[in-house]
């Protein structure tokens, strides 16, 4: 019987036989007492009921939720145990490597397939350096690192100058961009020796913000010897680490990372990220270098990928200037109409070029020498030669000689335009006015000299010597020292020795600093600034006051540092008294042999002195008179006699003649009609 059956039962008992039927007052109540307790019963009863129900769902769910989590457990056992046994780590079977998908597979192995050869076609000699290379950029593919949080790869190219390490880095990329390894076959460039000191920190910031947001995926950093150790340490963190927090915060103003400090700005940059680029640093020096700079962290963490040159061996400098030659040949045939032919003696002349300084690039300069010699002679021709005449290079005396249609041979390279050297005779004859110093002008001459005829050799194919143009001037004050270092710039820039031709003048003042960390920063600007031209240092000896100055010491090593990093464009030029000279000699153990050209600079005698009165004279308008020359002749030599050093040489004239001036002013309010311009002998005050 349901609930509903028993309780009509019960209420038909309680009001008798009649269904709901009318009932007295009592009876009506007790009723409805019996209901309201039975009403109150099946209350009870329902929740309770609902209470079982949801119990029974929540057992369910928990009951559900173990069985999923057994599942889970059972299938991480099973494929833990199978990768072990795969590993050969449960017994029974040797460890095989996992399969890699698809995808990687192909590019660790079918995309870098032939690569290296295809390099090595192209870049001579240097076989072995082209496959370390090619592993450098093939690792991140197999070790699966080549992902965007770090750097992708870091290597260092090394060797002599000149081994092709850059080309050789041109040519892999461009073959990894064409088979799609790379998105594209652009190498951002970096040279660390911008960047010597703490003043270029904010330059260096944004040219390595500007490098890491650039498309290029490779990134190359040259001469890192010559940079700020800061900055090597910046580059080292984010090689490593793959990000680079950055002390203050930048902003990014029209696409230029600027520095706003500590101070909360709306986007700001507080870190550099790698961003899965290719890290390439360039030198040549090789491992123990490197550590020396960055550190063994760093050294480390290049897993081995320190690829190095070797010096060409002579049959690969045959071949590669046979390639050279074969492409000067297809250039002249499609230009000049020409049909080029050689024997192994032109080869051998082009492979002559080959230098310890230039490399390889002495060798195409030469061979694009010959080719603009060709196109002078078809731009000299009278009438146009016929497409294909022969022209048949050969050597002789060391000379390139050409023949064009069986006739007589000539100098080819002789037909080259004479290049713009300056105005060598104006620099003459300045030096020829110099007064006295002919030994002095005689050395300045066989500099010149010399250059030109290295660069003479250089033109024809001869080899040349390397010509060390750092010297010493040593003499007392106003011995002309400064006026001779002007004109060599002068000279060197108008021959073509120098790019520049600046004299940037010195002293110890602006090279040592005046606190710890000071000085180095400060002479690397100042080397920096005199690039291109000649680095005159007076009173070099006072950089050197014994080994307690610290601050003069660093700045000795960093002046030898810096003229070995710069050997080929700037010539530096100390000067000083000869006794304190040689002592400053001894202050680095490198000074010595970086100055081989010492020169002394010898006192004026009077009639040197009476030629530099009259040459100063002239310059401001002024003459001597005749009835001068004796008494101003007699006073310079007492005068040096007794003690040429204080009294100034050059400089006593000069100021002898200024006085001379003043009082001839005087003379002339006394006496109007007197010539403007003459000087006589009693202007000059000659007596002690």
């Amino acid at each position: 019987m349901s609930l509903e059956d028993q309780y009509d039962a019960w209420v038909r008992s309680v009001t008798g036989a009649r269904r709901y039927g009318p009932s007295n007052k009592e009876e009506s109540d007790a009723a409805k007492d019996s209901l309201d307790a039975m009403q109150a019963q099946l209350d009870a009863l329902t929740a309770a009921q609902k209470r079982q129900k949801s119990a029974a769902s929540a057992l369910d769910a928990v009951q559900r939720a173990s069985a999923a989590t057994a599942d889970s457990v059972r299938r991480m056992s099973n494929e833990l145990t199978e990768t072990l046994r795969q590993d050969g780590l449960l017994g029974g079977k040797t460890a095989q490597p996992a399969p890699a998908p698809a995808q990687q597979t192909a590019a660790a192995a079918a995309d870098f397939t032939g690569l290296a050869d295809r390099v090595r076609s192209q870049v001579l000699g240097q076989d072995a350096f082209v496959g370390q290379v090619v592993k450098a950029f093939r690792r991140p593919f197999v070790m699966g690192t080549s992902d965007n949080s770090h750097a992708r790869s870091t290597m260092l190219l090394c060797g002599p100058r000149g081994t092709g390490r850059h080309y050789t880095l041109n040519c892999i990329v461009d073959e990894m961009a064409a088979r799609g390894l790379l998105k594209n076959n652009l190498i951002e460039t970096l040279d660390l020796s911008l960047y010597p000191g703490p003043a270029q920190e904010k330059l260096f910031m944004q040219d390595l913000y500007a490098a890491l947001q650039s498309s290029a995926e490779v990134l190359a950093f040259d001469h890192y010897e010559s940079c700020a150790a800061n900055y090597l340490n910046m580059l080292a963190t984010l090689a490593i680490d793959g990000t680079l927090p950055l002390s203050n915060r930048y902003v990014l103003q029209k696409g230029i990372l600027v520095d706003v400090g500590t101070a909360l700005a709306p986007g700001a940059i507080g870190e550099l990220q790698a961003a899965g680029k290719y890290f390439v640093f360039f030198s040549e020096k090789g491992e123990a270098a490197l550590a020396d700079k960055f550190g063994a962290r760093f050294v480390d963490a290049l897993e081995g990928d320190i690829c190095q040159t070797e010096p060409f061996a002579p049959e690969s400098l045959s071949a590669i200037a046979a390639r050279e030659l074969n492409h000067l040949a297809q250039r002249v045939r499609s230009q000049c109409s020409l049909t080029l032919s050689m024997g192994a003696d032109v080869r051998d002349q082009v492979a002559a070029q080959y230098g310890k300084t230039s490399g390889m690039t002495a060798m195409r300069e030469y061979v694009d020498s010959i080719y603009r010699a060709l196109a002078e002679y078809v731009l000299e021709a009278e009438s146009p030669l016929a497409p294909g005449s022969a022209a048949v290079l050969s050597v002789q005396d060391g000379h390139l000689m050409a023949s064009v249609d069986g006739g007589e041979p000539f100098d080819l390279l002789a037909l080259l335009p004479r290049q713009y050297r300056g105005d060598v005779e104006a620099v003459e004859a300045e030096l020829d006015g110099i007064v006295g110093l002919a030994e002095v002008k005689a050395f300045v001459r066989d500099v010149a000299s010399n250059v030109q005829a290295q660069q003479r050799r250089k033109a024809q194919g001869l080899p040349t010597a390397d010509v060390n143009m750092h010297m010493i001037f040593t003499g007392n004050p106003g011995t002309g020292k400064t006026t001779i270092a002007r004109v060599l710039a002068k000279y060197l820039k108008a021959i073509g020795a120098l790019r520049g031709g600046q004299l940037v003048e010195v002293s110890r003042a602006d090279l040592v600093g005046r606190y710890v960390g000071h000085t180095a920063p400060l002479t690397n600007q100042v080397i920096q600034s005199a690039l291109g031209g000649v680095l005159f240092i007076d009173e070099a000896y006072s950089l050197y006051r014994g080994q307690e100055d610290s601050f003069g010491l660093e700045a000795i090593d960093t002046l030898v540092k810096g003229i070995e990093d710069h050997r080929n464009d700037l010539v530096v030029i100390l000067a000083g008294y000869s006794k304190e000279m040689s002592v400053f000699l001894t202050a680095n153990s490198g000074l010595a042999s970086r100055f081989p050209n010492q020169i002394e600079f010898p006192d004026y005698t009077g009639a040197e002195l009476l030629a530099i009165t009259q040459s100063i004279a002239k310059g401001k308008g002024y003459k001597l008179d005749e009835s001068c020359a004796m008494p101003l002749s007699a006073y310079y030599d007492r005068k040096q006699a007794e003690d040429a050093a204080s009294n100034g040489n050059g400089r006593m004239a000069r100021n002898t003649l200024e006085k001379a001036i003043l009082n001839q002013s005087r003379r002339l309010i006394a006496d109007p009609s007197a010539p403007l311009d003459l000087l006589l002998p009693g202007d000059f005050e000659l007596e002690d």
